[in-house]
């Protein structure tokens, strides 16, 4: 008896395709409603590259405010590390509403999609240099940093802890590049008890004097549109970079986009943008610059799934020599 099998005929090429597909494990969180792709075939090329090369080929760079903080819950805005300093108990009254007037007034030039990257470039260097000079005339006392941001209504994205222990159970260090400041961001990830020493952090620091007051910031100025400076000059002096060609890179403004610049010999970066406001201005740029684009999710389900799937061959890898011993 012969049987046909119509499907020997179908060109080398589409069986390929239809191959590669089969043996891709499907993400469902890439089909939540939220999520958009430019070229999804792509996005799913690179996930696969990541997945063979396994947790010990990995790093994660990650913007902080408005990336791995919420944006908004429930209906208000969550408040940013240079919105956390904010506080009377840090600031008097008068310093207080001028800082607000300093982040209200900067804060649409940096999400307008009618400026290039240039032309935000002298706003923002002005913007952080205001702000941190009114901080520092306040004279901050350092012991009142983890008072003021146990106060605040700082939060984290839903899933956080799954997305923090999972990085640091598989050894995966996280660069967090923040244009916000340093000892804050610090203080609201130890206090959702996530600092792991994976954890590694490029931000603008404070300096205080041998009383704990607040004198000056340290070094250079980091802000939104200056990133890639940075990257390059912190990244190759972070040993536990070294050899991790793959980059999951996570971020909430354009500009977020050169973190990864300071990767040598890069092979695989997937980008992953969140787009938390202004959508319908902001989307198309949005959709041309970040290989995943996440419109007003307040959670980390995507990332995570990635770094599940990614890692899930590792687990693969590490079952077979333990049955093999």
């Amino acid at each position: 008896m012969i049987y046909q099998f119509p499907w020997i005929h179908t060109p080398v090429r589409t069986a390929l395709a239809i191959w590669n597909q089969l043996t891709k494990t499907d993400i469902l969180e890439l089909t939540k409603s939220s999520v958009m792709m430019r070229e999804r075939s792509r996005v799913e090329d690179t996930i696969h590259s990541m997945q063979k090369a396994g947790a010990r080929s990995l790093q994660v760079i990650s913007d902080f405010d408005m990336t791995l903080t919420r944006f908004a819950y429930q209906g208000k805005r969550v408040p940013t590390t240079h919105n956390i300093l904010n506080n009377r108990l840090l600031i008097n009254e008068d310093s207080t509403k001028k800082m607000k007037e300093l982040l209200n007034r900067y804060y649409p030039i940096e999400i307008d999609a009618n400026l290039s990257p240039e032309e935000k470039l002298a706003y923002m260097v002005e913007c952080w240099t205001k702000v941190h000079e009114l901080l520092i005339q306040q004279r901050i006392r350092k012991d009142m940093l983890a008072h003021a941001v146990r106060e605040s209504s700082a939060m984290l994205r839903e899933g956080y802890r799954v997305f923090f222990d999972c990085l640091a159970e598989h050894r995966v260090p996280l660069l967090i590049f923040s244009a916000g400041v340093g000892d804050v961001l610090e203080e609201v990830i130890r206090q959702n008890d996530v600092f792991h020493p994976n954890v590694h952090i490029i931000s603008n620091y404070m300096d205080f004097n041998h009383a704990g007051i607040l004198q000056a910031f340290k070094g250079q100025l980091i802000h939104s549109y200056n990133k890639r400076e940075g990257a390059l000059s912190h990244a190759t002096a972070l040993r536990e970079l070294h050899g991790r060609p793959n980059v999951l890179l996570l971020g909430d403004s354009l500009g977020d986009l050169s973190m990864a610049d300071g990767v040598s010999e890069a092979q695989n970066i997937l980008t992953v943008g969140f787009l938390n406001d202004q959508v319908e201005d902001r989307q198309e740029s949005y959709m041309n610059s970040f290989d995943i684009v996440l419109v007003k999710d307040e959670t980390m389900d995507v990332p995570n799934a990635i770094l599940r799937y990614i890692i899930s061959e590792t687990r693969k890898v590490h079952r077979k020599k333990v049955d093999t011993t």
